[in-house]
């Protein structure tokens, strides 16, 4: 009986499928997100990769292929989107140009979400006067329209990356704090909290090990969202000039410089402002496809999909 058991056991354990080949089956089940997956997963290696590979072809000015039209195949691939007004490659400007976009957007929002997430939990379990007062920095934050404020601080700020990450992540902390401190609110009064408290649990354990995993997947999910919403007000402030400035390059800054060629040489603004609608759309699609994994009641809908595919 002592060497069946432990086959026994070895054979159920084969059998159960890990977290992570759970996740890829789930996402299979939903098609838009696989793509958007795929597509994000390319843009990812572009920002890693881009910045190493193509830095140089990117910046090299060729003034003879100004304004040069797309599609292009006999010339080099790096010119197959055409050229930008100096010239140079708009596909390799592109690929370069993902590495400063998501590299602003990423920093904005981990800053934004974790300062958010902190105030919210502190506010959502104390019951004096911190849980009245950390809220109306939400309140004083979004008295202010987030463009209108990033504007005005630019203005007196250098445009450089750390100051625009500073400048965003400030206008997104109401988004998490107020969603943290809702979802607290509600689940310190269940009772595994209770039981938690009653068994003599300090508050830290309690909030980091009993209630933060609880909130994660829904901030998880924002975040998901909101990385969309950064972008584009990266996008839009440096399309008024107070975003990233030469010799630095972001999609926006792109469709920006382009703007005084729009009826001779569309296409200086069209790939750079394809890339930062379709890196959006993916965003979205990932963010109902994780919404919908995350919660046990409408994840049954991936599941049958997943079955009915396989």
């Amino acid at each position: 009986m002592s060497d069946i058991r432990p086959a026994a056991a070895t054979t159920g354990r084969q059998t159960e499928p890990g977290a992570f080949r759970k996740a890829m089956r789930l996402l299979l089940a939903d098609k838009p997100a696989s793509c958007a997956a795929v597509f994000l997963i390319a843009m990812l290696l572009c920002a890693l990769l881009g910045p190493i590979l193509l830095e140089e072809v990117a910046s090299k000015q060729n003034l003879r292929g100004r304004n040069a039209p797309p599609f292009l195949f006999d010339q080099s691939w790096t010119m197959w989107l055409g050229g930008d007004q100096l010239g140079r490659p708009l596909l390799a400007r592109i690929i370069v140009a993902a590495a400063n976009t998501i590299a602003i957007a990423t920093g904005a929002v981990i800053a934004s979400m974790t300062i958010g997430t902190l105030l919210g939990l502190a506010a959502g379990w104390s019951r004096g006067r911190a849980g009245q007062l950390i809220p109306r920095i939400a309140d004083v934050i979004m008295s202010f329209p987030s463009l209108l404020l990033a504007v005005i601080v630019l203005y007196m700020l250098e445009p450089s990356v750390g100051n625009i990450i500073l400048v965003l992540a400030i206008t997104r902390i109401p988004v998490y704090l107020r969603t943290a401190r809702a979802e607290v609110l509600e689940i310190r009064e269940r009772m595994f909290v209770q039981a938690a408290t009653v068994m003599g649990a300090s508050t830290r354990r309690i909030v980091f090990r009993h209630i933060l995993p609880v909130i994660l997947p829904t901030l998880v999910t924002i975040a998901t969202l909101d990385f969309a919403f950064v972008m584009l007000a990266e996008s839009a402030l440096s399309f008024l000039g107070i975003g990233i400035q030469p010799p630095e390059v972001t999609w926006g800054l792109m469709v920006a410089q382009g703007r005084p060629y729009l009826v001779t040489a569309w296409w200086l603004s069209f790939w750079p402002g394809l890339a930062i609608i379709l890196t959006t759309l993916s965003l979205n699609l990932l963010s109902n496809w994780l919404r919908i994994a995350l919660d046990p009641v409408q994840r049954w809908r991936l599941e049958t999909g997943g079955k009915k595919n396989g």
